[in-house]
């Protein structure tokens, strides 16, 4: 009991302990340098199937402007996971949400550290325990989703492929996902590159199966102006708008004080691996070329942010089809 309370009120730390499989869990780190010309995510997590033979822990990398991905593969056994704290080991290879090192060879050599600082978090309470509401507390969700860090400042450097990539005085993002498989169809996208500074948006949509129903569930966050912003199934807000198109994702969404709209400018991406409940066998395009534009308006009319975010992350991926209002 005291393990399942520590880690509802801290989404950040590993869940797996005494799960069975199909299982996995992972975290993402995203990084961009302070010219914003290198764009980067680094994906720790481990995988358990119910063919134990399938079992590993992996490290993803995906440069954000190339859209190439590499995956390093490890044997299961050299996870590691501290039971109380986010710190979480891979062979040689640590992460917390203050810090990684990195020592990753094979298709893509990297190596190096990075430190995180001035996070910006999500505000919590025992209703909102993380960015999924109540739905944080049910405990037959296919997959679970946590933002570690809407916003911090990153110092260090990684040489990549023999080359150096500084990092200090960039902007970082983190989050998670945790379960026993992706969603059928989502539509996910994120970034704190506004030209109002400490601005950040995380937003997603996903097909949601639980207790024999299947439906649309969404979560957004926004930090605007040292103010917190969320809409949520859970929250009583509405999607009154989400179309996909080979070019654009159009997105709003409404509860009873405010009206916030998303146009999402669409870009080539790299292909990582997400989880099936055998393997970690699907491919999911992501990008961190998107631009969002992102309007806030107040029920008044009163326009509350009007900004477009660039080196923003996007993903759509499934059966599209089944979210799209339009």
């Amino acid at each position: 009991m005291i393990r399942y309370v520590r880690s509802v009120s801290d989404p950040s730390i590993y869940h797996g302990f005494n799960r069975r499989p199909p299982y996995f869990e992972g975290w993402y780190f995203k990084q961009v340098s302070a010219d914003r010309r290198q764009r980067w995510a680094i994906i720790p997590g481990v995988f358990r199937a119910e063919d134990s033979s399938k079992d590993h822990a992996f490290v993803q990398v995906l440069d954000g402007v190339t859209g190439h991905a590499s995956y390093h593969e490890y044997p299961v056994d050299t996870f590691w996971a501290d039971r109380i704290r986010f710190d979480i080991r891979i062979g040689p290879n640590r992460f917390s949400r203050t810090s990684l090192a990195v020592d990753l060879s094979g298709e893509r050599t990297v190596s190096g550290a990075l430190e995180y600082a001035e996070h910006t978090g999500l505000p919590w309470s025992v209703l909102r325990p993380g960015i999924m509401g109540p739905f944080a507390y049910i405990p037959s969700m296919e997959c679970y989703h946590a933002i570690v860090s809407m916003d911090n400042r990153v110092r260090g450097s990684l040489v990549i492929g023999g080359a150096v990539v500084d990092f200090s005085g960039g902007i970082g993002y983190q989050e998670k996902d945790w379960g026993t498989n992706f969603p059928s169809a989502y539509v996910w996208q994120q970034s704190n590159h506004f030209s109002t500074p400490g601005t950040s948006l995380s937003a997603s949509i996903a097909r949601i199966p639980l207790w024999g129903l299947n439906f649309p569930g969404f979560i957004v966050a926004l930090w605007h102006h040292g103010r917190h912003y969320r809409w949520g199934t859970y929250t009583g807000a509405t999607v009154t708008r989400l179309i996909v198109r080979d070019d654009v994702v159009e997105w709003s969404v409404r509860d009873r004080r405010y009206v916030l709209e998303m146009i999402s400018q669409r870009a080539k991406g790299g292909l990582l691996k997400a989880p099936i409940r055998t393997e970690m066998h699907r491919r999911v395009d992501e990008t961190m070329n998107a631009l969002i534009h992102v309007r806030l308006i107040g029920r008044d009319g009163t326009i509350i942010l009007d900004d477009t975010a660039d080196c923003a992350a996007l993903e759509v991926n499934g059966e599209i089809h089944r979210l799209v209002t339009a």
